[in-house]
């Protein structure tokens, strides 16, 4: 199945497509304390929830970057009917080619897909290399709650190197050199959100498209996940969302 299908079904229901309540996604927007017209760049900007309310708080002007053609169409309906004014350019590209001069943003996002540029530590250094003097860094990225069960990370692909811990999360942005202003943590409420509204949009979608050929495979990977995510998954691994600042302010 398609990857860009399968998370288009899934988080059809998902505000934010992090395990990120509003309110904590306000309280990130409230604290950046951005001047207007910063530049913004926001790689696997997803539906550009976040771009959309950096516009509406600071007028920000906005780069968003994804590789999702249904959740960047999302992300311009969204921008249409919320911020028709604004100076945002969204790109479908992978953000590992990604390219801009040195110092260019007051600003780089890139929230639960370090994946991209191979891991939470590359993906500070990735985001770094943009940023004007002083200028801020937000990531999202998983970590252990507790040494990981050896039969989840069967049933999830992981080994116990996927994620770091809570602390090493924060230690990997020090050792480059940014400065760490804060971190706001998923509960367990959070996740459950996330992880449950995939659920349900997944059963939705059975009922609407039972003759859809994919659908089999849709099933059994929410299902897996879901019976992975409710024996092991809740209480293992966090996600934290992280902001940093150049020290060169």
């Amino acid at each position: 199945m398609d990857r860009w299908k399968y998370f288009a079904i899934t988080h059809a229901d998902h505000v934010i497509c992090n395990p990120l309540s509003v309110d904590k996604l306000d309280e990130i927007v409230a604290l950046l304390d951005l001047p207007a017209g910063a530049q913004v760049l926001d790689i696997a900007c997803g539906k550009a929830e976040l771009l959309i309310r950096l516009v509406e708080r600071y007028g920000v002007h906005g780069e968003g970057v994804d590789l999702s053609a249904p959740e960047l169409a999302e992300a311009r309906r969204r921008l249409r009917e919320r911020a028709p004014a604004a100076v945002v350019t969204l790109t479908e590209q992978d953000g590992q080619t990604y390219e801009a001069p040195p110092a260019t943003y007051d600003l780089a996002v890139c929230l639960g897909a370090s994946w991209i540029f191979g891991g939470h530590r590359r993906t500070l250094q990735a985001l770094q290399r943009w940023l004007r003097p002083g200028g801020l860094i937000l990531v999202g990225e998983p970590f252990w709650r507790h040494e990981p069960d050896p039969e989840y990370l069967v049933a999830r692909g992981f080994t116990a190197a996927s994620f770091a811990s809570h602390a090493d999360n924060v230690a990997a942005g020090l050792d480059l050199g940014l400065v760490f202003l804060y971190s706001v943590v998923s509960s367990e409420d959070d996740w459950d959100r996330y992880e449950g509204l995939q659920w349900r949009a997944a059963e939705r979608y059975r009922l609407a498209h039972p003759d859809d050929p994919d659908l089999p495979d849709l099933l059994e990977r929410v299902r897996s996940r879901r019976d992975a995510y409710l024996r092991w998954e809740r209480s293992t691994l966090g996600w934290a969302a992280y902001l940093f600042q150049s020290a060169g302010a």
